[in-house]
Parts: C-alpha cells; structure tokens; sequence
C-alpha cells in the first residue's frame, strides 16, 4: 500500500509545487489528492505525474452543498458545481471524485429533488469514466441512502470526521466493502473540533481505524488529508518537519494495516 498525503497540506502557496514534490518524494508519498477548484491543477498534475506520484482523487467543491437538496433553481448550481469536478477528473484521468452529500448539523433533509440530481451526477461520472466516493459528514441517513440507491458509488472514509461531527456512529461496519478512498487525520473527538492534525498526535483510535480497513478489501493509499493551520499546532515547524512527521505516521499505520491482515 502507498502512504499520500493531501495536496497543499502545509499551506497552500506557501511552498512552491516544485518543493512540496520534493518533500513528497522525499519521505515516501507516492500519491496525493487535488481539490478540483484548484486553479493550478492543469500545471501541478503534471508535474506530480512527470514526479511517480499519483493523483488518486479530486475533492469536489462542497460550499453551499445543502443547496442540491432544494426544489429551487439554486440546486441545480450546486449539481454543476459537482459535474464540473468530474470533468476536471476526466480531463486529466484521475479516476475518483470524492463528494459532499451535506453540511452541517441542521443538513437538509433528503428529498427528490437531492436524489434526482446526484443521481444525474453519478450517471455523469460513470460516462466519463469517474467513480464518486461520498464521504462522511454528520448525517448517516443520506449516506445510507447514496450508497443504498447509487450502487455504482464508492464511499471516502474520513476517519477523523467521524470521530468529530458524528456522535459516535462508526460508518465502515456499514460500508467498508465500498471503500475506494480514505482520509486520514487526528482529532480529539470533541463535537466540531475537525483539526486535521497528523495522526497520533491527538486522541484518536488508529489501532481500530486500521482494523476496520484491513477488514476491507481496500488496496489502495493510505491517504493522510492534513490542514496544517486548523489545528494551531504546527504554525512554528517547519515544512521539511511537517511532511517528515507526516510520513512517518502513514507509514506507522499501514504497517498496521498490513500486520492485522497477515495474522
């Protein structure tokens, strides 16, 4: 398994694309993700590539998500917001857009409306050769219905979203076997404190995190999706010392991935 980490982990501009690939291939990460709103993303993945590091996924726009739930006209926006992820994934084969299904904890509730346009984007995504992973936020009932009602969609476990916006409900017991893309950080579980800090250096589990994964049959990266600033811990380290601890804590949980498995 590859360790990544998310692209601009430690600020975006604040290293130049060159410095942060070599810090990539520095420590061992061999793949990254992208937000697809990232206006540098037709030079960076390139670059990348040209690197050996892979683009496993685009992070689709979630602004004004709750919008795709509205009878209004407004929620056609929010679906063209959507598309226009999958096109830049198709555009430079990146096979996986990960999506918001909601925000917040006052999130719509799940209507027509909702379903008939992710419906549209996951049939989109599927003719132009593009898988969408919902991720986990705080509601389980409308990723339940996503995966219940698009077989054809994967499911993105954000390990620390759990922990932090869902009130103890654990998520890979009812969709592991759909799993596609993870992201990976700390936190300390309290409601609403989602920090993106470097694993182990908060309060999670990663000793059950790594269980639940390799009790699924996913292959794929072991994909870190770190914010350097949210937390207020790293503002003095450095980024040589940022993606060197960074690495060490991908790699510190794939081998427990790959220990559980080989018992």
């Amino acid at each position: 398994m590859k360790i990544g980490i998310s692209w601009d982990a430690y600020g975006k501009n604040e290293i130049k694309p060159e410095e942060q690939i070599e810090l990539l291939e520095k420590y061992g990460f061999g793949a990254t993700f992208i937000d697809s709103d990232n206006g540098d993303i037709d030079t960076i993945v390139p670059l990348l590539r040209e690197a050996g590091i892979s683009v496993d996924t685009c992070h689709a726009p979630f602004k004004g998500i709750n919008r795709i739930w509205s009878d209004l006209p407004e929620g056609d926006d929010a679906l063209k917001m959507l598309t226009e992820s999958v096109d830049v994934c198709a555009r430079h084969s990146i096979p996986v857009a990960v999506v918001h299904l909601s925000s917040g904890d006052n999130a719509p509730r799940i209507s027509d409306a909702g379903y008939y346009r992710f419906k549209k984007l996951v049939d989109y995504a599927c003719e132009n050769r593009v898988k969408i992973a919902f991720e986990n936020q705080r509601k389980l009932a409308n990723l339940a219905f996503a995966m219940e009602e698009f077989p054809g969609a994967g499911f993105c476990w954000d390990v620390g979203h759990e922990a932090c916006f869902a009130y103890g409900r654990r998520f890979m017991p009812l969709f592991g076997s759909r799993l596609v893309a993870l992201h990976i950080h700390d936190n300390f579980g309290k409601h609403e404190g989602d920090m993106h800090m470097i694993p182990f250096d908060a309060g999670l589990d990663f000793d059950t995190a790594a269980q639940y994964i390799a009790e699924s049959r996913f292959e794929g990266t072991v994909m870190l999706e770190l914010m350097r600033h949210t937390s207020g811990y790293y503002e003095n380290v450095s980024a040589e010392d940022y993606y060197s601890r960074a690495a060490a804590a991908a790699k510190r949980i794939r081998d427990k991935i790959i220990k559980k498995r080989n018992r």
